[in-house]
This record gives structure tokens, C-alpha cells and sequence, in this order.
């Protein structure tokens, strides 16, 4: 379902929360210890639904809520697989109302997410912007919020250049 760097975008629709943690499952069973995934979309649009999916895709332990307000959890594996470390940038990055913190990429090295991915994967909510440089190629997920609250999720790959 991920596509390659440069490939055309997977585009679904998510009927209900369901459907979004259905799909973020799926995504996660792809994943590897190294991936990094940026979450993008309005608040409210799904970023933690999505994650919880891509935990049980991962298999990994621990509930997952959202991290705002200590900006990052870890996961463990609760098998071989890799780790999760979810992080939600929102704080770092505010609500686009106000400038952006001058360094918000500092601020994320400051959490040295880097040195996790080799036994991890990150995913980061508020991600695109600030957190391509941690890794070569990051999966990029956008999810909108259309009117009847269905959400539509546009899946790509991005290299780094």
C-alpha cells in the first residue's frame, strides 16, 4: 500500500474512526524500524485515530492517546518488531495564528528522535515541515475532514533530496 518515492499517492476514504484505525493498521504492518511517518490534517481530523491503527499494525504495547502535552511517547514492541514513538509536534509548531518558534527543528533534535530510529519508528503529528530531515524518505500522511466527516487520507513516500 505504501508507495515508492516519486510514485502516485494512495488516496482512501474513511467513513468513521474505524476505518481510519483500519487503515493506519494496515500502513503500520508495513512499517520497519527506520520509517518515519508525518502526520498532516486539521485538528480533529484523525492523527491520533490514525496512530492507535498503526500501533496494532506494529504490534506494539501501551494505549495510545495523544502526546501534545508531553510531546512524545514510546511504545514498545511487544514482539520482535520495532517500537513507535509518537510524537505530536503541534506545541512546537503552534496552530498557525502565530509565527512559528524560529528553530522549531532544534527543538525536535533536542528529543534526539534520530537515535530511535534505529530500533523504531516515528510517527509525528504536525510533522510535515519540520521533521523530513530525521530520516532519507519519510511516509507522509494527509488526512482532510469533508463535511459528512468522512475523512480522506492521501498516502505518499517522499524522498529527501
Amino acid at each position: 500500500m505504501i508507495p515508492a518515492p516519486g510514485a502516485d499517492a494512495v488516496v482512501t476514504e474513511l467513513p468513521t474512526v474505524a476505518d481510519t484505525e483500519s487503515f493506519g493498521e494496515t500502513v503500520g504492518r508495513e512499517l520497519v524500524a527506520g520509517d518515519v511517518v508525518l502526520l498532516a490534517g486539521p485538528l480533529g481530523a484523525g492523527k491520533t485515530a490514525l496512530v492507535r491503527g498503526l500501533a496494532r499494525g506494529l504490534g506494539v504495547t501501551g494505549t495510545v492517546a495523544s502526546p501534545t502535552f508531553v510531546i512524545a511517547r514510546e511504545h514498545p514492541s511487544a514482539g520482535d518488531g520495532p517500537a513507535l514513538v509518537h510524537v505530536d509536534a503541534y506545541r512546537l509548531i503552534g496552530d498557525g495564528t502565530a509565527a512559528r518558534p524560529p528553530d522549531v527543528a532544534a527543538e525536535l533534535d533536542d528529543l534526539d528522535l534520530d537515535t530511535e530510529l534505529d530500533r523504531a519508528v516515528v510517527a509525528v503529528e504536525w510533522g510535515v515541515g519540520v521533521a523530513e530531515r530525521l530520516a532519507g524518505s519519510a511516509v507522509t500522511i494527509t488526512l482532510e475532514r469533508r463535511d459528512d466527516d468522512t475523512r480522506v487520507a492521501t498516502l505518499r513516500r517522499t524522498a529527501r533530496p
